[in-house]
């Protein structure tokens, strides 16, 4: 191997090879998106908070969420946007 010669450079791939590459990358980018609505569990692991206190904040109007059947749903985006409000809010403390 020569440097700055990586072994998959040495690896021959099909044009069929390097089509399926990219519609694999397709479908991950769909899936990603597909997880910009959260159920409420996995909104409570993103935000580090256990799944009551997340059903708490959420039933409280706490966080913007919304009910798809029976079940609570976030949007990541929402969310996100949430927490950069909450956090411009919060004041550092004074050290003494």
């Amino acid at each position: 191997m020569v440097d700055g010669e990586s072994v998959l450079s040495k690896t021959p791939v099909s044009n069929v090879g390097w089509q399926k590459q990219q519609v694999m990358g397709t479908r991950a980018q769909v899936i990603g998106e597909a997880r910009e609505v959260m159920s409420l569990r996995q909104a409570s692991l993103y935000l580090g908070v256990s799944a009551d206190t997340m059903y708490r904040y959420v039933s409280d109007g706490l966080v913007p969420a919304f009910k798809l059947g029976n079940r609570w749903k976030l949007r990541k985006s929402v969310l996100d946007r949430w927490m950069e409000r909450k956090m411009s809010q919060v004041r550092p403390k004074r050290r003494r």
